[in-house]
C-alpha cells in the first residue's frame, strides 16, 4: 500500500458524519418535503449496511438527511474534485474507485462496520432505473465479511425533472425514503467463497426488490 492508500485508509470518525447529517437535514427539508417512513427498523446501535436504489443525484443526501443515524456513504472517486474532495471527506464519506478492487477504500468501509458505524451503499454501482435489477457484488461482501445487517431503503419520487431546475426534483415536491426491516446477507456459515457471495448477491436482490415493491404499495406509488 501506498503512502497515498494509506491516507485514503484512514477510517473517519462519527463527527463527520454526524455534521454531514445536519447539513442533510437541513437541505433536504428545505428544498424537498421528505415522508419518512420505518426510520424505527435502522438498529440504534452496532454496525449497519443501508442499501439505497439510486436514480437521481439526491438519492444520497434524502439518505442522509433522513436516517436516525449519521450515516458514511461509500461515493464514486470522481466526485472528489475541488472543493468538494475536503468538504465530502470531512463529513465522512468514502471515496471508491469503481472500475477496479480498490483495498483502500474497502479497509475503510470495513473499518466504520467494526467500529459499529453506519455504511450507506448503492448496491447497483451508479444512477439508473434504480429498481435493484442489477446488483455489484460489494454490498454482498461487506455484509458477509462484517456481519452486519442489511436494511434496504427505498427513494421513490427523486427521479422526476423539475420545472425550475430540470437537474432536479420539482422544488417542495414529496420524496418518499422508506426503510424496510433489517436482514442478514450470510448463510449463517461464515462463508466467503464465491460461491457464498454469489448466493448472498442473489439473496440481497431479492429481499431489496422485495422492499422496493413493498415500498411503492405503502406510498401508492406503484
Amino acid at each position: 500500500m501506498t503512502s497515498e492508500q494509506a491516507g485514503r485508509a484512514t477510517v473517519p470518525g462519527p463527527r463527520g458524519a454526524a455534521v454531514g447529517r445536519r447539513i442533510g437535514i437541513g437541505l433536504m427539508n428545505g428544498l424537498w418535503r421528505p415522508r419518512v417512513l420505518g426510520a424505527w427498523r435502522v438498529p440504534a446501535y452496532g454496525p449497519v449496511i443501508l442499501a439505497g436504489n439510486h436514480s437521481h443525484n439526491v438519492d444520497g443526501p434524502m439518505i442522509i438527511g433522513t436516517s436516525p443515524r449519521p450515516v458514511h456513504f461509500l461515493v464514486k472517486k470522481e466526485a472528489f474534485v475541488g472543493l468538494m474532495d475536503p468538504f465530502l471527506r470531512g463529513v465522512g464519506h468514502v471515496a471508491v474507485d469503481r472500475d477496479t478492487v480498490d483495498r483502500a477504500a474497502i479497509t475503510v468501509a470495513l473499518g466504520v462496520l467494526e467500529r459499529g458505524g453506519v455504511l450507506g451503499i448503492f448496491p447497483e454501482g451508479t444512477r439508473g432505473e434504480g429498481d435493484f435489477s442489477e446488483l455489484r457484488s460489494g454490498l454482498a461482501y461487506f455484509a458477509v465479511r462484517s456481519g452486519a445487517p442489511v436494511v434496504p431503503v427505498a427513494v421513490l419520487g427523486s427521479a422526476r425533472p423539475g420545472r425550475v431546475i430540470s437537474a432536479l426534483p420539482p422544488l417542495r415536491s414529496r420524496i418518499d425514503v422508506v426503510y424496510g426491516d433489517p436482514f442478514t446477507a450470510g448463510d449463517g456459515g461464515g462463508r466467503r467463497t464465491r460461491t457464498a457471495m454469489d448466493a448472498a448477491t442473489v439473496r440481497i436482490q431479492e429481499r431489496l426488490a422485495a422492499h422496493l415493491d413493498a415500498a411503492k404499495r405503502a406510498t401508492q406509488r406503484a
